[in-house]
């Protein structure tokens, strides 16, 4: 369904280590927002919850609630340092148009 690189693999399991909270894996997830009509969010999770798929990829346990299935389905999520930003890119075959932040799609 969804895709890490190396990159993001890496980056979840840094993030995993320095939680202050217990967690499991990454929640990902779509929301109606931004700039082209939904919007990426994602934060790390305890527990898994009712209707969650969950995969697991380089020893990450994603979450992806049952309404955001379709929209990432095929999706590769990548994590990019550089000089001006880093975070997470996402390559959703699925969005028709994006924005230029890259955290939105339609």
């Amino acid at each position: 369904m969804i895709q890490l690189t190396d990159s993001a693999v890496t980056a979840v399991k840094t993030a995993l280590s320095r939680a202050t909270r217990p967690a499991e894996g990454l929640r990902i997830m779509v929301e109606a927002g931004g700039c082209a009509g939904f919007k990426y969010m994602m934060g790390l999770e305890a527990e898994i919850r009712d209707g969650d798929a969950v995969i697991d990829q380089g020893g990450v346990k994603l979450f992806v609630d049952a309404n955001s299935q379709a929209l990432v389905s095929g999706m590769t999520v990548d994590f990019v340092t550089g000089l001006e930003s880093s975070g997470f890119v996402f390559d959703n075959p699925n969005a028709t148009a994006k924005c230029s932040c890259g955290k939105s799609f339609g």
